[in-house]
């Protein structure tokens, strides 16, 4: 299970760890200054600064657990991924927060089951696809991996949790395509995808339908339609969340900044803490600010497709791709919600947002990453 005997220091991953724990920091300090005027400010931090402590623990014991016996127990971890999230549709059980039912509490904490069902699921595909390496491209084993991604999928979905979902959907496919699955399915999928995405779009513009949850349109309508939905309100997040950035120039307002120029000590940003947490970066940080933290998340995610190259079974190589895509994933959306690219959406960005769940479930993942790499392929060439 550990195998200390087998594993050689020099191959562990340090670089990782470095730049793990930059943003960290860098989270902690940006997160302590956008919640400057909230009552609740200490404990979020000290509920954040828990999840950093048991989170690093979890990624070390992972880093030196062979990633073999994870894979050996996927089907075990694929139903424990259905089971966290179906009991959330338990009456009592799941804890209802804006109109979603999406976490349970655990000892006084909300816990996100789909935070932890991204890393679960990305090991289960990652065994499935290395079993079926040889079938890739067959009809049953391209079907079959559909159905047991849209069980999982669907649970999330009906959180309601559409980002959730679709950062789930994206993670699959990755995972699919690193799999080097036929560029038949591929170009045939995009060919269905158009117009199933334009009679979709089409059905859920229309008055009364159930297909997607109103709340849901109005935010695609409104970043269409930025002019038409103002003066309802729809557009007035990401609005402030572009002006807070725009206002910090170069090099930021400063950490803590309490000037009355400040648009976040305006009360003019929500979800400041998470969601919009990249405003208060642009805000306070600056440019500067800002390219180093999306320095710092793309630097990472490149490691985890370093250790992807390295990998010694596609298995291993599928896991860090995996965990990569999420990273890239979470981070371009969370910057493109706060820049106004994309339509206002909830999701975190990685080690920086506040959210214990969000925190857990990377740093587990990054510890699967660190034990792929500990076995990389002896011939593989140190960078």
């Amino acid at each position: 299970m550990f195998r200390f005997q087998e594993y050689k220091l020099k191959k562990f991953n340090f670089r990782i760890l470095l730049i793990i724990a930059a943003l960290c920091v860098i989270g902690i300090l940006v997160l302590n200054s956008a919640m400057v005027n909230d009552p609740d400010r200490s404990s979020t931090i000290m509920k954040q600064l828990l999840g950093i402590g048991v989170g690093a623990a979890c990624m070390l014991i992972l880093s030196l657990l062979d990633y073999h016996v994870l894979l050996s127990l996927a089907p075990l971890i694929y139903l424990g991924v259905l089971g966290i999230l179906a009991v959330i549709f338990v009456p009592g059980v799941g804890v209802e927060a804006n109109n979603a039912v999406r976490w349970i509490s655990i000892a006084g904490i909300q816990v996100q089951p789909s935070e932890f069902a991204k890393i679960g699921l990305i090991v289960f595909f990652a065994w499935f696809f290395g079993k079926n390496q040889e079938r890739i491209s067959r009809p049953e084993v391209v079907l079959g991996s559909l159905v047991l991604l849209a069980i999982p999928a669907v649970l999330i979905y009906e959180e309601p949790n559409l980002s959730t979902t679709l950062v789930v959907v994206f993670l699959f496919l990755c995972l699919i395509y690193t799999a080097k699955i036929s560029y038949k399915w591929i170009l045939g999928a995009l060919g269905a995808f158009i117009p199933l995405a334009g009679i979709v779009l089409y059905i859920a513009m229309q008055p009364g339908q159930t297909l997607i949850n109103t709340y849901q349109i109005n935010r695609v309508l409104s970043w269409l339609y930025p002019d038409q939905f103002a003066e309802a309100g729809l557009t007035t997040q990401q609005d402030n969340s572009i002006l807070a950035i725009a206002s910090g120039q170069l090099h930021g307002k400063g950490l803590n900044t309490t000037s009355f120029e400040s648009v976040k000590n305006g009360n003019f940003l929500s979800e400041e803490n998470c969601d919009f947490i990249f405003a208060v970066i642009g805000e306070e940080l600056g440019f500067v600010g800002s390219v180093v933290v999306i320095g710092l998340l793309a630097l990472l995610a490149f490691e985890c497709l370093r250790m992807a190259s390295r990998a010694k079974d596609l298995a291993g190589r599928l896991i860090c791709t995996g965990i990569a895509s999420q990273l890239a994933f979470q981070t371009f959306v969370n910057i493109g919600v706060a820049t106004g690219l994309l339509p206002n959406t909830g999701l975190p960005l990685p080690f920086i947002s506040a959210g214990v769940s969000s925190l857990l479930s990377i740093f587990m993942g990054m510890g699967v990453v660190l034990n792929v790499g500990l076995q990389r392929r002896d011939e593989a060439l140190d960078w």
